[in-house]
């Protein structure tokens, strides 16, 4: 036992172990005096209220200085400009590491290393003010809850003006983007980087129609007090549509560059899609444009960001109950024929569209020169004013991305040829503009795939086409008829065999009011078995239905019950 006197022992004997004793006793009782040995002790023992246990144990460390302590991650000191940080003496730093790789073409080195407290202690100057900040980690549910406490000599209120500072800081943005996407906001220093490359120089259009597009996004931000004496919402929409390649995502670059650079903030969505839905995405994001505005809050595809369940959502956001001023939201998409009546043309909404059309002869033209001016510092490049004429006739129906693509293409080809036989730039490019027309021109033959994400396509076709009236019996046939296109493919599977449908009712078994109707059906049907019986031989088809999908007649394919559908070796089942 420590500290007992044996009664066997002379009075001259010196107990060393006693005083050895005293010394580990007393460097205990100084380390345990340390707010790391309290957090420790707290750690290992049963959590019911770490943070009360965590500032009841400052407190009686520090009993001068008053106490703040805050979760939010965007009110760390540590990682905000200004602020001189030292470990505290005598107080273990306890972090994890992480890897994260950079950029090789952007980053000296191939990755950093960074580091998550667990348990540290730190002092902090700032502004001339001193101040202790510890942090800890502790569970809190199925993960894991970071605090900080930061104490001051003094009152609380130079630590709220610091916590308010670093707030502030955090929600600025430094050369980043602010983009939507899985349901968080997020700053993107990668985009901020792509769109300083855009130009307006670089953006090949007619000059009246950029001026008008340039003049309703900026002068929109200059007309407040107009709005306000007109008595409206000072809130805008527009809509760049048209076909792709022809210009919409340079332009909206070039915006976004601009727009952040006179103090407008742009705000990108990616996708209204998260694990809240997409309600919950869309009151996400219009709070923040509401927050921040004057702002530009840019939706592109539009067509697949509005869908049938968020539309009427959407539309109550943006109409804006809550208040949209200082707002313009600028949509784009391919496919304008498909937005909904509500956003198209209602008023007030989308009042601006803009169809960035393929380029006509004139702007072809302005694109040849646009190369023509970015070559002429290249002496191996021959570009006289006759291609440029040359380049604009060829190239009818061209989008801008083709016509990219033939001057890329071009001086490709050139740098990989050796000089000695090395032909005209202007007949190396004619060539690849053949090359793009065959392309172009070339009909979309019918494919046939038994895979989930192919379809029969036919032939394109300007003619219109005449409606249709399919009766049930003929809904069944071409419904058994997808049901075998609908099949995945399976490379295991042993048999080539592909099982058809049978042909529809003869035609003495119709009505004779259907009679003309189904005669077009006939014919319809049996040329489209002569192009399946023509493609079908090397095909592998399974003989049951994998995935629950679902029919042309809203019907859910799934393990439930049996079809019917008659179809010999196909076995499937309906919902």
């Amino acid at each position: 036992m420590v500290g007992t006197k044996h009664s066997n022992v002379g009075e001259g004997f010196v107990d060393d172990w006693d005083d050895m004793t005293e010394i580990t006793l007393t460097s205990i009782r100084k380390e345990n005096d340390t707010f790391y040995s309290k957090w420790t002790e707290q750690a290992s023992a049963k959590h019911v209220d770490a943070v009360l246990s965590a500032s009841e144990a400052l407190r009686k460390l520090y009993p001068k200085h008053s106490m703040v302590t805050t979760t939010d991650s965007r009110l760390h000191p540590i990682a905000f400009p200004g602020v001189q940080v030292v470990p505290l003496e005598h107080n273990p730093l306890v972090a994890t590491l992480g890897f994260v790789p950079l950029s090789r073409s952007s980053a000296p080195v191939p990755g950093v290393l960074t580091s998550r407290i667990i348990a540290g202690g730190f002092k902090l100057s700032w502004q001339n003010q001193d101040f202790i900040l510890h942090v800890v980690q502790y569970p809190s549910g199925f993960t894991f809850g970071t605090q900080s406490f930061i104490l001051h000599e003094g009152s609380e209120e130079p630590s709220r003006q610091l916590l308010l500072a670093c707030g502030l800081w955090s929600q600025a943005i430094h050369n980043e983007i602010w983009v939507f996407n899985q349901g968080f906001w997020q700053k993107d220093g990668v985009l901020w980087d792509s769109i300083q490359q855009a130009d307006w120089k670089d953006v090949i259009l007619k000059d009246k129609f950029k001026k008008a597009f340039q003049k309703d996004i900026y002068g929109f931000f200059d007309s407040q007090q107009l709005y306000k004496e007109l008595g409206i919402p000072w809130k805008r929409g527009l809509i760049m549509h048209g076909p792709p390649g022809n210009g919409k995502t340079i332009s909206l670059k070039t915006v976004m560059k601009t727009c952040d650079a006179k103090g407008y903030t742009p705000l990108y969505v990616k996708s209204f899609q998260s694990f809240a839905g997409d309600e919950y995405s869309m009151k996400a994001v219009f709070s923040k444009a509401r927050q921040l505005a004057p702002c530009v809050l840019v939706l592109e595809d539009l067509d697949s960001l509005i869908t049938d369940r968020n539309r009427s959502f959407f539309l109550n956001e943006l109409d804006g109950l809550e208040g949209n001023d200082g707002l313009l939201v600028l949509g784009t998409t391919n496919h304008f024929d498909r937005l909904d009546p509500g956003l198209s043309t209602r008023p007030s909404r989308f009042d601006r569209k803009y169809l960035f059309d393929d380029p006509d002869r004139d702007e072809r033209a302005l694109y040849a020169v646009y190369w023509q001016d970015k070559l002429k510092d290249n002496k191996s490049i021959d570009f006289p004013d006759t291609l440029v004429d040359e380049v604009a006739d060829a190239t009818n129906r061209f989008s801008f991305a083709y016509l990219k693509e033939a001057f890329v293409s071009a001086l490709v080809t050139l740098a990989g040829l050796d000089e000695d036989d090395q032909p005209s730039f202007g007949s190396v490019l004619m060539e690849q503009i053949d090359v793009l027309r065959k392309q172009l021109d070339k009909p979309q033959e019918v494919k046939v795939s038994l895979s989930s994400g192919e379809r029969i396509q036919a032939p394109r076709s300007n003619a219109p086409h005449p409606p249709i009236s399919r009766p049930l019996p003929q809904l069944r046939s071409l419904t058994q008829l997808n049901a075998i296109r609908r099949q995945p493919s399976n490379e295991s599977t042993a048999s080539r065999m592909v099982f058809l449908p049978p042909s529809p009712p003869p035609m003495s078994m119709m009505p004779p009011d259907l009679e003309d109707a189904n005669a077009r059906f006939q014919r319809d049907f049996e040329s489209t078995l002569g192009v399946l019986r023509t493609r079908f031989d090397a095909l592998q088809v399974p003989g049951s239905f994998g995935n629950c999908e679902e029919d042309d007649l809203g019907r859910v394919l799934s393990p439930s019950r049996n079809v019917g559908n008659h179809l010999p070796g196909i076995s499937g089942y309906w919902a």
